[in-house]
């Protein structure tokens, strides 16, 4: 079931098919979950966000709105509101990189330090980002996605992608490199 097209499963959806329910949450939910991670930092703020994410898809079908296509750039826009309402609400930001470093358990005490160290800059950096740059940062670099993928989550023109992209590598790279 899980090679259902995204159209198949927004049609099901709207029906209220269970399986086809589970087998959203099954699919999004894990990045869902990575997204706002890296975002919040927190890992009950982002399962948090995750559920309540799925909770807002399912008040949309219910009143009969909801996405017609790109459900899952329907499900990162919710998300991404979310986050930007928790941002409003000055909840303390973290950014888990040292989740997605291959084989760290393996690294010398001294590259350990050194590379904990580095990432608390990049956070400390991305900290300093706008929140539309880190969400662009985040899903471009992060979860590998398009420039138009990322247009459709921030119903933001592709142009205006690209130039938070270059904006937001720019501002990093002048604060990274301050800090050498």
């Amino acid at each position: 079931m899980d090679s259902i097209d995204e159209q198949s499963l927004i049609k099901s959806a709207r029906a209220f098919d269970h399986s086809v329910l589970g087998v959203i949450y099954d699919r999004y939910s894990p990045m869902l979950y990575r997204y706002a991670m890296r975002l919040l930092g927190d890992q009950s703020l982002a399962e948090e966000c995750v559920a309540e994410t799925f909770s807002r898809f399912l008040k949309s079908l219910r009143a009969g709105q909801g996405p017609e296509n790109h459900l899952q750039a329907y499900l990162f826009r919710i998300a991404h509101n979310w986050i930007t309402d928790a941002y409003r609400r000055q909840i303390p930001l973290s950014l888990e990189l040292m989740d997605s470093l291959p084989g760290e358990e393996r690294l010398p005490v001294e590259n350990q330090v050194s590379t904990t160290l580095e990432i608390r800059q990049v956070q400390m950096a991305l900290r300093l980002l706008t929140s539309d740059q880190r969400v662009v940062i985040s899903l471009r670099f992060l979860e590998g996605w398009s420039h138009e993928e990322i247009a459709v989550v921030l119903n933001k023109p592709v142009g205006a992608i690209r130039a938070l992209q270059f904006r937001a590598l720019n501002r990093l790279r002048e604060l990274l490199l301050v800090d050498e």
